[in-house]
């Protein structure tokens, strides 16, 4: 089985073709960081224009390394939510054109789900596993027990993770995106252990998150160091705040697991999926976690941690091949939760909406 994927959710416009034998054949992502870097954040207005103007072109080029026709094709998926409503809607409407146009399935990818499978196409994780899903618009711990089959144990009740790294990136006066940027800062800290900083939810019962009062905690620092830092100052506080946020997923994590063991007794791995675990540090200290409690612990390379279309090509292989397709006239989604079920989060209206996954 052969399926072009198409991600189109935010502000990477990819194309990937990817076998039911798990092979990438193509994987070719266009990266728009140029366009938003000026703004500090992502504009969806010229996230979407750019998805218009590059698609197509990258499409023809992953069939071309792929070495396929759009005869071999079996399937075409696109991400069809959550995420920036423009951007996906051109992703949506053009898998549909190809799929009209050859009389191919259409499957319509939650884009949440795309990074929830991840681990299934690189390492075939079997059911049912743990999921550490961290991204800059999402933050939720999920018990993954099948295909469409998620239960959320845990969520943030503020700001994502992915949100915290890219507001103290600004305020540290990195720039943007956030996380790679302070993780690089954090790595040249000469004192990490300089700055005092809270651990938000850290022992408490339950699995959810909490990140804003961190933010404000750096906030503080930066105004009592007259708002003027030196690189030095920069980098202990990037350190700071890195290890702290890597406490505090361990933490919510080891309570996830104590649960996820009590009603799936016969084990599962942990997984670590979204863009926040290409961070080394994190993923560092969420493998000793999983090593403690005796867990496989599974990272996708960090290729495919961001957002790229190898993941929702492999998503829709994976509903494909239990007889799922979706009809053309599929609407797409800017909200898209993986487990319906789970009770909304008091003032976060915006979870799911997926600001940058």
């Amino acid at each position: 089985m052969i399926v072009l994927g198409i991600e189109t959710s935010c502000d990477e416009t990819a194309a990937a073709i990817v076998t039911d034998a798990r092979e990438i054949r193509a994987d070719v992502v266009l990266s728009q960081l140029d366009d938003h870097t000026p703004y500090g954040g992502v504009v969806p207005e010229i996230a979407a224009r750019a998805h218009l103007e590059h698609l197509d072109g990258l499409i023809r080029r992953a069939m071309a390394e792929a070495g396929i026709g759009f005869g071999d094709l079996d399937a075409v998926a696109a991400t069809g939510g959550p995420g920036l409503i423009g951007g996906v809607i051109v992703g949506v409407m053009t898998a549909k054109a190809i799929a009209a146009a050859r009389g191919l399935p259409f499957v319509a990818v939650n884009h949440l789900e795309g990074h929830a499978l991840t681990a299934r196409l690189t390492d075939d994780v079997a059911f049912p596993y743990l999921l550490l899903l961290v991204s800059g618009g999402h933050c939720q711990l999920l018990a993954v027990e099948g295909v469409g089959r998620y239960r959320r144990l845990g969520t943030t009740i503020d700001d994502a993770v992915g949100e915290a790294f890219d507001k103290t990136a600004k305020l540290l006066g990195l720039g943007y995106p956030g996380g790679p940027l302070v993780e690089k800062a954090a790595a040249r800290a000469t004192n990490p252990a300089r700055f005092e900083l809270p651990r938000p939810m850290l022992g408490r019962p339950g699995c959810d998150f909490s990140f804003s009062g961190l933010k404000t905690a750096v906030r503080r620092h930066v105004e009592e160091l007259g708002g003027v830092l030196s690189d030095t100052d920069r980098d202990d506080l990037a350190a700071a705040f890195q290890a702290t946020v890597a406490e505090v997923l361990a933490d919510r994590c080891a309570r996830a697991i104590r649960r996820f063991k009590e009603e799936h007794p016969q084990g599962g791995a942990l997984v670590v999926a979204g863009g926040v675990a290409a961070n080394k540090a994190i993923r560092s200290r969420l493998s000793i976690l999983a090593e403690k409690q005796r867990m496989p612990f599974v990272a996708p390379p960090l290729r495919l941690c961001t957002d790229n279309a190898a993941m929702i090509a492999w998503a829709g292989i994976e509903r494909f091949r239990l007889g799922e397709s979706d009809p053309l006239n599929f609407a797409p989604r800017p909200r898209w939760p993986l487990d319906p079920s789970a009770a909304p989060v008091i003032g976060r209206a915006g979870v799911g909406a997926g600001v940058k996954a």
